[in-house]
């Protein structure tokens, strides 16, 4: 007959030890992983604002305005000058940019968040480089969200 000091293994509490260890360290890192990708997926917008940006002052350069870069040669609306969805590449699209406003010497792009990045508030560049970020969601840019930064 063998004797318990020869069996080997985890005892049930030693496991439920474990399992409790893994939950906390979980229930710490996965908010933070998240947070982590709408950042990233937020300055994958910002950077298809500047690239519309860019777009915008080619398309100056071209025509001496802002004006008719828009699809159907509006002047508001989505761009034709530049994809419409951010980010560009890849097949799962956060934002959808958009001319808001453009005249003779100036123009305001926004890039409204969609899907799982819905709620995460719009993202706004005009051409003076002033960057807006609605951080609250509420479609208004109030005090303290002229600024692309957390």
């Amino acid at each position: 007959m063998r004797s318990c000091k020869d069996q080997k293994g985890f005892t049930l509490i030693e496991l439920m030890i474990v399992v409790a260890i893994v939950g906390i360290i979980a229930a710490i890192a996965y908010p933070s992983y998240t947070e982590h990708v709408r950042k990233t997926k937020r300055s994958d917008g910002q950077g298809a604002l500047m690239g519309l940006a860019g777009a915008m002052e080619r398309h100056y350069a071209s025509n001496n305005s802002y004006t008719g870069a828009a699809s159907g040669g509006a002047d508001t609306g989505s761009p034709a000058i530049y994809p419409d969805e951010a980010p560009l590449d890849g097949n799962d699209k956060y934002y959808d940019l958009s001319i808001q406003a453009a005249d003779a010497t100036s123009f305001t792009l926004r890039a409204t968040p969609k899907g799982a990045q819905a709620g995460d508030g719009m993202l706004e560049l005009d051409s003076t480089g002033v960057r807006r970020w609605d951080k609250d969601a509420s479609t208004v840019f109030e005090a303290g969200e002229n600024t692309w930064s957390k």
